[in-house]
């Protein structure tokens, strides 16, 4: 048996979370709704532009991958991540936040630099945009993949930001081919529509023969297979994996477990902050998959786990909530 159920690779990014109003986005220039990659100096002029009608809500270690891989290990899976922070407070943050998760970190020792900051920027309409500026996470490299645990794992997920450039990009590779190698079984995230729209080629090398799992929203999978709707958009990313999810927001997802499509129905919250609530589903999903469970099933517990997210700040529930719904679909508490 594998020691562990998912093994994540992604960015180290310590996440902070603000309440801001359209306004603040359109004086600021911020483009709405998607994660925009900027320099040191672009987000402290962000930070310093935030002014009495913005409010910090949440800090935590974070990082698309990192969320996922949270979420699975609070949810009862074993957990290992890899990213790059440096020898600085945030670094030393993440770390401390990851392992106070419950989650593996590898035992590179930091060096010099900035770790890598997310200001996430929440509008009353719950749509989140990102600020991100990576710091260290750029200089990821494969010394950061701890091969004995990833070979001793069951999953290996990664996030689809990791290809925004050419030599995370050829990390991710060496990972997803390491893992094919050693049967693990691999697993993935678009993201986010603009990864897929600027960097299509590079997520197309990392899925190179094809995977076990995609995940992407409905954006996402018509841009990734330039198709006008989902039906479409499902038919062709059969060609990348063998499985996939495409979330839908409030209207569920869709899942094909390798034979059939299956429409998963969305359910009904309020929604007040949509950040993480993807990673909550890809680590809820994950989960469910680790503990042996259909993908019908899997879609509607991380359906369910997703609806919780959005309904409050940050992209993590609290830990009664986790044990609530662990009992609620009959997992082992």
């Amino acid at each position: 048996m594998a020691k562990y159920n998912v093994y994540g690779i992604g960015a180290g990014i310590v996440d902070t979370e603000i309440v801001v109003t359209d306004k603040f986005l359109k004086d600021n220039d911020v483009e709405k709704g998607v994660m925009t990659l900027v320099d040191e100096e672009r987000q402290h002029e962000l930070i310093n532009s935030i002014t009495s009608q913005t409010r910090p809500v949440k800090r935590s270690c974070g990082g698309s991958a990192c969320n996922t891989v949270v979420a699975a290990s609070k949810f009862g899976s074993k957990t290992f991540y890899s990213a790059k922070v440096a020898a600085d407070k945030d670094g030393s943050f993440f770390v401390k936040d990851l392992k106070s998760a419950g989650v593996d970190f590898h035992n590179v020792k930091a060096e010099k630099g900035i770790t890598g900051k997310c200001l996430v920027m929440v509008t009353p309409d719950a749509e989140r945009t990102m600020n991100t500026y990576l710091g260290a996470s750029l200089e990821l490299t494969s010394q950061e993949v701890d091969e004995k645990s990833l070979a001793n794992s069951e999953w290996l997920y990664m996030e689809g930001y990791l290809v925004s450039d050419q030599n995370r990009t050829d990390v991710a590779i060496e990972a997803m081919n390491f893992a094919k190698q050693n049967n693990v079984k691999t697993s993935m995230s678009l993201s986010d529509p603009l990864i897929v729209k600027l960097f299509s080629d590079n997520l197309k090398s990392v899925i190179g023969g094809g995977i076990d799992l995609l995940f992407c929203n409905s954006n996402e999978a018509r841009r990734f297979t330039d198709t006008h709707t989902i039906e479409a958009a499902a038919e062709s990313l059969k060609q990348y994996a063998k499985t996939f999810v495409i979330t839908r927001g409030p209207g569920g997802s869709l899942t094909y477990d390798g034979h059939d499509l299956s429409y998963n129905k969305g359910v009904a919250t309020n929604a007040i902050d949509t950040n993480g609530a993807g990673d909550m589903f890809a680590g809820a999903f994950l989960h469910a998959l680790s503990s042996g469970r259909e993908y019908g099933w899997a879609a509607q517990f991380a359906n369910t786990a997703s609806a919780i997210v959005v309904s409050q700040f940050g992209p993590r529930i609290k830990n009664i909530e986790y044990i609530s719904l662990k009992s609620r679909f009959g997992f082992q508490i």
